[in-house]
């Protein structure tokens, strides 16, 4: 009818505004509806903060000026079938690169690949490219300076050598996932602490370390940790078995640590929990999910010195009742409590639960044998609670 207005009557700003909305399958249909539309969806407003998602095989010279004038910085590679270095020469401003499980990625295909400074590359995803090497690393800190979060999880060939290339070259990191590289020991970790000062500087600004499964690390490491990583928030030391008790006094001394990671390591016991209760006033989050030498004197340790715990995880630790009692007791502010596989809690313990964590939002039951409909009737009244897990669970 005359006068009527329909959508293709809006100012291109208008539409590139709605089509901001749109996911990034449905951006690319609206760009293909009509030449009014594809230029305000291709707009850069409408693709800031997108990630492309690539399948790199055969040749296609367009590709990479698209993603550029969309104003694209973020790029994940879902299968590497030819060189890298389109990727890396066609868009110039890159600032994410996510290479995680591509396999075939080599030291010499990573090399051709950066071969000048990229100043706007901070984030850089290389978990599970299992052939990557030391000499990778070299070329990363030669021309990556401005990394801030580099993952490596599951790099099997990554030793101390590569981690003195990363205290060289990449000062400015903030997150550094060593997962799984057994072969890095104590020393290494020096290196990144920034101890060995003729070597590299350090990582003195990382925030944020993952060391699980690093089997050969022992507690000079976290020694080493807690003398040179005083800005560290975060630290998971998940399967590493070569950490002991002693080692929970050199991180109680780490005042910024915020976040801690324990889970299956197996030397860790009452003992180390109460080393660290000394100093973890500030510690929010703990696991020590299948620490079984973890009991009761843990829980009456973390009572009384770790005040500000809002999250902990007890999986299959040795503890009943008893315990939770001291620990509901204190830490009243506790949002997330993990207590699958304590076959020894009763619905005397959900009850401690339900009466004194009233901000309570998540709680894991799974395996918990001994509970019955009476207690659980108790946890589902808390009103905060979004998240019961059951798991094995049967009503009994």
């Amino acid at each position: 009818m005359p006068g009527e207005l329909d959508i293709s009557c809006l100012f291109p700003e208008i539409l590139a505004m709605i089509f901001s909305y749109l996911d990034v399958q449905d951006k690319g249909r609206a760009a293909q509806v009509c030449r009014k539309w594809k230029d305000a969806a291709y707009h850069r407003s409408v693709w800031k903060g997108v990630e492309a998602k690539l399948h790199l095989r055969r040749a296609n010279p367009s590709l990479f000026p698209s993603l550029v004038n969309r104003g694209i910085r973020r790029v994940q590679i879902l299968s590497l079938r030819r060189s890298l270095s389109s990727v890396v020469q066609g868009m110039h401003n890159l600032q994410s690169l996510n290479l995680s499980g591509c396999y075939n990625l080599t030291d010499v295909g990573l090399a051709h690949a950066f071969v000048r400074e990229m100043p706007s590359l901070t984030v850089l995803n290389l978990s599970l490219c299992k052939q990557i090497t030391d000499s990778s690393l070299g070329r990363i800190a030669q021309y990556l300076r401005n990394l801030q979060h580099l993952d490596l999880g599951g790099c099997c060939n990554i030793t101390n050598t590569g981690l003195l290339l990363i205290a060289w070259g990449l000062t400015k990191l903030n997150y550094l996932n060593l997962r799984s590289c057994r072969h890095i020991l104590d020393s290494g970790i020096g290196h990144l602490a920034g101890l060995t000062k003729s070597d590299g500087e350090g990582t003195l600004l990382l925030q944020h370390l993952v060391l699980q499964d690093c089997q050969k690390l022992t507690d000079v490491a976290l020694l080493n940790a807690a003398r040179g990583l005083v800005k560290l928030q975060s630290l998971n030391l998940s399967f590493c078995g070569g950490i002991t008790d002693s080692g929970m006094v050199h991180l109680s001394k780490m005042a910024s640590l915020k976040e801690l990671n324990l889970r299956s390591c197996d030397n860790i016991s009452d003992i180390g929990i109460a080393h660290l209760a000394e100093g973890g006033a500030y510690l929010r989050t703990l696991d020590v999910s299948f620490c079984d030498k973890v009991g009761d004197a843990s829980l009456n340790h973390i009572a009384q010195g770790m005040h500000s715990l809002t999250s902990i995880s007890l999986s299959s630790c040795s503890i009943t009742d008893d315990g939770i009692a001291r620990l509901v007791s204190t830490l009243r502010d506790m949002k997330t409590l993990n207590i699958g596989q304590c076959s020894r809690i009763t619905d005397e313990g959900l009850g401690l639960i339900a009466t004194y964590l009233r901000k309570l939002t998540c709680i894991d039951l799974y395996g918990c044998t001994k509970i019955t409909t009476v207690g659980l009737e108790k946890i589902m009244q808390l009103p905060c609670l979004t998240v019961l897990n059951l798991g094995l669970w049967h009503k009994r």
